[in-house]
Order: structure tokens, then C-alpha cells, then sequence
């Protein structure tokens, strides 16, 4: 006669065993309009902010010289603010072309980390969607990009149309900032440089998910500024992430 205790049992364990399987699958990741559309909805407010420090970089702009036309092309191509404005506090005649080369790659290789967070999502797209949607990854689009993903909403195309919302309304700031950058003058008079701050502490309350933040937040800062001290430019951004990211990782594997 068979134990009708053990069948029970047997059968509570594969049902346990199939429901673990079933939380530890990727969602699965779409990508169409309505990704899109909500990336785009979702980030305008920030793109507003965003635009702020666009007015800011193509006063800037105005300063060293740039034309509109040549302000919009490097903020259409380039899609960094921070880099950006290196590499206008940088110009000069002749300009110091392997100078600014050079900090916009150190300041621009926290991309690297950023990019890598998304791939257990958009290692399910094809290299024409990823990628594509890549060029216009932004801090602030990736940030709002990352907690939908992590929501399990499966929107691959929500970094494209966010990226789409910030683009727009950061191209269309530096021609603004360059048209009227004579009437402005120094952008921090009117505190136009603080935006950008504003705009990452905000996001920074959107990514806390509670006490497991703390471990990695407090490192990324503490060796950030550690290296601020002895290393030069903006290095300091590329190795707080980067230790922070082992800590992690040691964390988890233990």
C-alpha cells in the first residue's frame, strides 16, 4: 500500500520546487509603444530639470565661443552634460584636444557600470534595440530606467523613451542657453549650476530600497571623496562606483 503522508509530501515538494523556478526566471522583456510612451511620460518632469542645466551649458557654450548650431550638434551627439561642460571649461585656442578626449573618458566610464546594470533586462533585446536605446542613456533616464525595470514590468523600450524626453529637452536648452547666454551671464548667479545636483538627489530617493542601500551608498561616497583628495579631474567618480560595486559583490557571494 502506498504512505499517502509521503505522496502528499512528494507532491508538496515539487510544487515547492516548480514555484521556485518560477520566481527565479527573468521577466520577460517586451519592447513596443507602450514602453516607449511610458519612458517618455514618466520622464518629463525630470527632462525639465534637465533642461535647466541645458540653458546652463549653452551659456557656457556662448562663452567660449560655440555657435548654436555647433553647441546643439555636441549636445545631440555627446548626451552628457557633465562632459560637456568640462569640455567647454576646457577650450582654448588652439583647442587641447587630447586634454578634453581625455577627462571626457574618465568623467563618461561610469556609463560602463551603468550599462552593465541593465543587461540581465536587455540581454533579451536585439543589439539594434539595445544599443540603440544605449546612445540615449542618460543618469537621470537610467535611474528612472533601472527602478521600472526592477518593478518587473518587462518595458525594454522605457530607457528609449525616456532617453527620447531627456534628448528633446536637453538639445533644445543649449540652443536656448546660446541665444540668450550674453542677456544670462554667469549661470550661478541664478543658481542655474545647482539644478543638476537637485535633480540627482531627487533621483537618489527614487533608488533607495532601505537598509541594503546603505552598505553601498556609504562606500561610493566615503571613496569618492577620498579619491577627490589625491587623484585629478573627475576619476573619483569611475572609483567610488567601481569599489562600491565589489563591495557588493562580495556581499552576495558570501
Amino acid at each position: 500500500m502506498t504512505d499517502r503522508g509521503a505522496v502528499n509530501e512528494s507532491e508538496q515538494s515539487e510544487a515547492e520546487q516548480e514555484t521556485d523556478s518560477e520566481a527565479t526566471e527573468p521577466t520577460t522583456v517586451t519592447f513596443g509603444r507602450r514602453g516607449v510612451r511610458a519612458g517618455f511620460l514618466t520622464t518629463l518632469p525630470i527632462a525639465v530639470g534637465v533642461g535647466g542645466y541645458g540653458i546652463a551649458f549653452g551659456v557656457l557654450a556662448d562663452q567660449v565661443g560655440l555657435s548654436a548650431a555647433e553647441a546643439a550638434l555636441m549636445s545631440a551627439t555627446v548626451v552628457a552634460g557633465a562632459s560637456q561642460i568640462i569640455a567647454v571649461e576646457l577650450w582654448a585656442d588652439p583647442i587641447p584636444i587630447a586634454t578634453i578626449l581625455l577627462a571626457v573618458f574618465a568623467v563618461n566610464l561610469r556609463y560602463s557600470l551603468m550599462g552593465a546594470a541593465l543587461q540581465p533586462w536587455f540581454s533579451q533585446l536585439s543589439a539594434v534595440r539595445a544599443y540603440g536605446s544605449l546612445f540615449l542613456m542618460a543618469d537621470e533616464n537610467w535611474a528612472l530606467t533601472m527602478r521600472d525595470l526592477k518593478s518587473d514590468t518587462g518595458r525594454g523600450a522605457f530607457l528609449l523613451g525616456s532617453g527620447i524626453a531627456v534628448w528633446s529637452f536637453w538639445v533644445g536648452s543649449t540652443v536656448i542657453g546660446t541665444a540668450v547666454g550674453g542677456a544670462i551671464g554667469d549661470p550661478a548667479v541664478y543658481g542655474i549650476d545647482f539644478i543638476l545636483a537637485a535633480v540627482f538627489v531627487a533621483l537618489a530617493a527614487e533608488l533607495w530600497e532601505g537598509r541594503s542601500s546603505l552598505v553601498p551608498w556609504i562606500v561610493a561616497l566615503a571613496t569618492a571623496l577620498l579619491a577627490a583628495e589625491f587623484l585629478p579631474g573627475q576619476w573619483y567618480i569611475l572609483v567610488g562606483g567601481a569599489v562600491a560595486g565589489i563591495v557588493e559583490v562580495i556581499r552576495y557571494d558570501e
